[in-house]
């Protein structure tokens, strides 16, 4: 039997039993490149979480040389847990999160490469909080009170929790309320603006008046107006929801191109059709655009009404632990709302997506 005629049996027997065979080298050299892309994969995600590795054996190991106190808070029962203990507890669900990331994004190559590329900006963070641990606690080198340890904020959710949740519900109460009329508002200004060239004149000059003022501004005549500081907080978030959602609802209206209603008109389509099907479709981008520079806006303004008259909120919370020098108490407030707000962008994104998917392959994302 010539090596030919052994190959063709060998492969046969392969086929038979249906086990893979390698027919050529391109194949043999895409599995070793896969290989080599996992063993990368996993190399990264271990990088991505040492840096709070390194953030939990500093807060373990460096000595403590500055005079502070370690707080200790009874737990259910019987325990008791102290600030740094629960500084390492959230640094080890921040561990366990990301390694939960890495293994839902394995087998997506998409996923993958997004969590390969902040990979150096997670180690970082874990880094930054080792030396911030050493400098603001360990060695009480920052300028204290104003720049308290990360441990040191962690208190502020054992001391407080409840009186923390319940202000993080009421600005998110106020936010949602104020931002969906906002945006409501905002859109149906836009098409209005967008599609009858009369609203056009007469509107959009008010629009963008009143689009440089500051809603702050506006704080005196609200408070006047308005029977409570909610409702006056309500109103000026409305405002400062409904200027970029309406210049860029307007902006995506007018700017679909005259053939699409060309053809929508050939095929009989009525006023509505046209508005609600073709121009609206079209300005979705431009919408959502509007709406997460809208959300921004509004947060800014969400924070400086609380702190100028709402009876709570996490502005409120940074204002009142402000004049009591508790900085501590500010940072977790930002810590809210830094995560707050990262949320409430990924549910817009959410909702972008699903109604934009069939920009998927025409634009870069």
């Amino acid at each position: 039997m010539n090596t030919s005629s052994a190959t063709s049996f060998w492969r046969s027997i392969a086929v038979a039993l249906r086990l893979p065979i390698s027919t050529n080298k391109s194949e043999r050299r895409q599995t070793a490149g896969q290989s080599i892309g996992n063993k990368k994969f996993i190399l990264l995600s271990v990088l991505t979480v040492a840096g709070f590795t390194a953030a939990i054996l500093v807060n373990l190991l460096f000595p403590q040389f500055a005079s502070v106190k370690i707080s200790h808070y009874p737990l259910l029962g019987g325990m008791e847990l102290d600030i740094n203990g629960a500084y390492r507890i959230v640094l080890i669900a921040l561990i366990l999160l990301y390694l939960g990331i890495a293994s839902f994004s394995w087998l997506d190559p998409e996923r993958r490469k997004k969590f390969q590329k902040r990979m150096p900006f997670r180690f970082v963070i874990g880094l930054v909080l080792a030396l911030w641990d050493v400098f603001g606690t360990k060695l009480l080198l920052l300028p204290q009170p104003f720049f308290p340890g990360p441990a040191r904020i962690i208190e502020s959710f054992l001391m407080e929790s409840g009186y923390i949740w319940q202000n993080t519900l009421y600005s998110l109460r106020l936010f949602l309320v104020g931002f969906i009329l906002g945006v409501a508002l905002g859109v149906g200004t836009g098409i209005l603006i967008g599609w009858f060239h009369s609203i056009y004149y007469w509107v959009y000059p008010v629009l963008k008046i009143t689009g440089v003022i500051p809603a702050v501004a506006w704080m005196p005549f609200a408070l006047t107006l308005f029977p409570t500081p909610f409702a006056a907080a309500t109103f000026l978030i409305i405002i400062c929801a409904w200027f970029p959602v309406a210049s860029l609802t307007a902006s995506g209206i007018a700017g679909t191109p005259k053939v699409h209603f060309e053809v929508a008109r050939t095929l009989g389509a009525k006023t509505p059709y046209l508005v609600f099907r073709v121009a609206i479709p079209h300005a979705l981008p431009n919408i959502f655009t509007g709406i997460s520079t809208a959300n921004a806006f509004t947060f800014t303004t969400l924070v400086m009404a609380e702190m100028m008259g709402q009876p709570g909120g996490l502005g409120y919370y940074i204002n009142a632990s402000k004049v009591w020098s508790a900085y501590y108490k500010v940072f977790a407030a930002i810590l809210v709302m830094a995560v707050l707000f990262s949320l409430i962008m990924y549910a817009i994104g959410l909702i972008q997506g699903r109604l934009l998917r069939w920009q998927k392959g025409l634009v870069k994302a």
